[in-house]
């Protein structure tokens, strides 16, 4: 893998909150993301917090989730545990900052604190000039770094779950050190603000 060179990680406007997050993008909300009475479906939080995520280590010059040690293994992330809270409908035609607010590197997982606003333009009409947000949704996102395993063994259908499980086609791992200098150098950039 290459080095990581960091320039501007924050992209597009940022809601007007409390704190400047890690990374926010904007997605616009069409129709396929929306049941028949335009309300985007509650499935589809979890889909753009993990486009956002994507988005973040692409702009972070990482290939995405697929990374590939230098023996030649091929290192990837699963989400472990995700803490959904829903707090106003997403809609057709909203236009919506997804945020990584905060980021806890562990020694094999990354948690992300993660956020979505609807942009409210500016009302010259009320006198209120500043453009504010107003927060749909946030999550707690625990995502595993782990290894494909190649076995040659296969899998008889006469083996119990457990033997199943043993030899499972994947590991956790440590976070590859290059991702976890990466994030390191960012949260230390993001600090320094």
């Amino acid at each position: 893998m290459t080095a990581v060179t960091i320039k501007n990680i924050h992209a597009v406007s940022k809601p007007s909150s409390a704190t400047t997050p890690l990374f926010a993008t904007n997605y616009n909300i069409y129709i396929n993301h929306t049941d028949a009475g335009g309300i985007v479906y509650h499935a589809n939080h979890l889909v753009f917090f993990e486009n956002c995520r994507r988005d973040w280590f692409t702009k972070l010059g990482l290939n995405g989730y697929f990374l590939q040690s230098d023996d030649g293994n091929i290192q990837h992330f699963v989400v472990s545990q995700a803490d959904l809270q829903y707090k106003r409908a997403i809609l057709l035609d909203d236009v919506i900052t997804v945020r990584i607010d905060k980021v806890e590197l562990k020694a094999a997982s990354i948690i992300f604190y993660q956020s979505i606003y609807r942009q409210q333009p500016k009302n010259e009409f009320s006198g209120n000039n500043k453009a504010s947000a107003t927060l749909l949704s946030k999550t707690k996102i625990v995502v595993a770094c782990v290894q494909n395993q190649l076995t040659t063994d296969t899998i008889s259908n006469n083996k119990s779950d457990a033997d199943v499980n043993n030899i499972a086609p994947m590991r956790p791992i440590r976070v590859p050190q290059e991702l976890h200098d990466a994030i390191q150098q960012v949260l230390a950039l993001h600090n320094d603000e």
